[in-house]
């Protein structure tokens, strides 16, 4: 799998590729549960 970070996955958001942006939410909802850790 790509690399990941916050700014990247906001990027793919936008991407019109429905499985990216699917998958892009997914490491963001995961980025947002680490920090608050």
């Amino acid at each position: 799998m790509e690399k990941f970070d916050l700014s990247s996955a906001y990027r793919r958001l936008k991407s019109p590729n429905i499985k990216t942006r699917e998958r892009a939410l997914k490491v963001i909802k995961e980025i947002k549960k680490k920090r608050k850790k």
